[in-house]
């Protein structure tokens, strides 16, 4: 962290997000959270007033796999140029363009559909948006990346947080307009109202500016390396693409310390995915209402997510990206403790609205220390495909080790003492961390000085 960024005054730390890179940031996020509405709430309940079964809705939701793989094309969104999009909005912006379009044209077809009819057209549909969104996530991401160097490390937790509050608000707002016209004008209005939304965030992505890299002279010094050792251009072509980015992130972190990264991206949320996977459940054993759930896990929950991402943003410019992973991860373990409170005394309203609050502030927190820790690990030249893929890990970790949540909670048939162990689960992910702080460090300090140099190309369009 930059001397800077401990000098300011919390009104200077607040001020600073009067950036307008930030609300670039912002409406891609909206741009981003959008889709699973399209193709998650809304589409859960249109399938339910069609008279769907239970099983069939849940079925459904097979589509947000996409989600979990776009790592796999992430490559492409680094590499190839769009016809005629390029030239006009630039790499990122042309990618994100691109896929919300695509989102217009299947929202406009959805519209026409009635999906007790046509259970397949809608779910085609469905798997095209969701495939486009988790295609423009690539984008949006690398965008974020690109228009912050690294140089400018308090920037970073503040476009993390834009980022999520961006996409609670894309993803909450046209929910709750959709639900409340859902009755008076069918499902099949709203989607065409929705329609609105998508043709509003695309001339989001036309109002933001382009960030400028190095990129495109980092790639073409890796393809005349791989020249040497390949025989065609094409194929130089494809190894740069397919094999450099994890190269390139292998070379300059070194074996070891990488593999020590990437560990701890896969187990620094474990615990947190052991609680989540489990907590609706656990309310409603302890006898907590669907009522209270609702209100309190659903609504205030929300809120709180939206307020502690902008104050665990401000923690992590002031104090720095380590120290917030670090306290994040310290919290969410103290937070997962008092669910075992909870456990023993019972359905406690007082204390279950504690236990949100203080659920949402860690989660929060961690999460913005979190994304930028991720940003900072991307390199210049494959900031698309390195972050796609250490999310993925991150998720990967997250989804496969978690769904033997249940089994573990019937194995100890303790809920108290299944908290504890989510919490101790934190502890390897920071003893790595800790290893790594000086690392980091250096890291961050390496950027500063290359992006001080005079003339350097490297900065975004203010």
């Amino acid at each position: 962290m930059s001397q800077n960024a401990q000098s300011l005054s919390w009104v200077e730390t607040l001020r600073s997000y009067l950036d307008r890179r930030l609300m670039w940031v912002f409406m891609l996020g909206c741009s981003s959270g959008f889709p699973w509405v399209l193709i998650g709430s809304n589409m859960s309940g249109w399938l339910k007033d069609a008279g769907l079964t239970r099983a069939a809705i849940g079925y459904f939701g097979s589509v947000f796999a996409v989600y979990a793989i776009n790592f796999l094309w992430a490559p492409l969104v680094d590499r190839v140029k769009l016809p005629v999009l390029h030239a006009v909005l630039g790499q990122r912006r042309s990618w994100i363009f691109l896929c919300q379009s695509f989102v217009l044209v299947c929202t406009l077809l959805i519209a026409g559909v009635n999906p007790a009819d046509n259970l397949m057209l809608t779910s085609m549909l469905a798997l095209a948006i969701a495939t486009a969104s988790a295609t423009q996530d690539i984008a949006i991401d690398a965008f974020r990346i690109d228009t912050f160097p690294k140089s400018e490390s308090n920037k970073l937790p503040q476009a993390s947080a834009m980022a999520v509050i961006g996409w609670w608000t894309g993803y909450s707002l046209p929910g709750y307009v959709a639900f409340i016209n859902a009755d008076s004008i069918g499902w099949n209005g709203v989607y065409y109202g929705m329609a609105i939304f998508v043709a509003i965030l695309m001339v989001f992505t036309l109002l933001v500016g382009e960030p400028k890299t190095e990129r495109e002279r980092l790639q073409a010094q890796a393809e005349q390396r791989h020249e040497k050792v390949v025989s065609s251009k094409l194929v130089a072509w494809l190894s740069v693409t397919v094999v450099e980015p994890f190269l390139d992130f292998f070379k300059r972190n070194g074996v070891q310390v990488a593999i020590t990264l990437l560990l701890f991206v896969f187990l620094f949320k474990i615990g947190e995915a052991f609680l989540g996977r489990m907590s609706i459940t656990f309310y409603k054993e302890v006898g907590f209402s669907n009522e209270q759930i609702g209100h309190y896990s659903k609504l205030i929950g929300w809120g709180a997510t939206i307020f502690f991402t902008l104050v665990g943003s401000m923690f992590n410019v002031k104090f720095g990206i380590v120290r917030g992973l670090m306290i994040g991860g310290v919290a969410m373990a103290a937070s997962n403790l008092i669910f075992a409170w909870i456990a023993k005394v019972g359905p406690n309203e007082h204390l279950f609205l504690a236990t949100i609050i203080v659920d949402n502030f860690t989660t929060a927190f961690s999460t913005v220390a979190f994304v930028s820790f991720l940003t900072v690990l991307t390199g210049q030249a494959f900031s698309a495909t390195q972050y796609a893929l250490l999310a993925s890990l991150g998720n990967f970790g997250r989804t496969t080790l978690a769904s033997f949540s249940g089994e573990l909670a019937d194995y100890l048939n303790d809920w108290s003492l299944f908290f504890i162990i989510t919490a101790l689960m934190v502890i390897p992910s920071l003893i790595m961390l800790y290893s790594l702080r000086h690392y980091f460090g250096n890291l961050l300090e390496q950027a500063r000085a290359r992006d001080s140099e005079p003339n350097h190309p490297i900065e975004s369009e203010k």
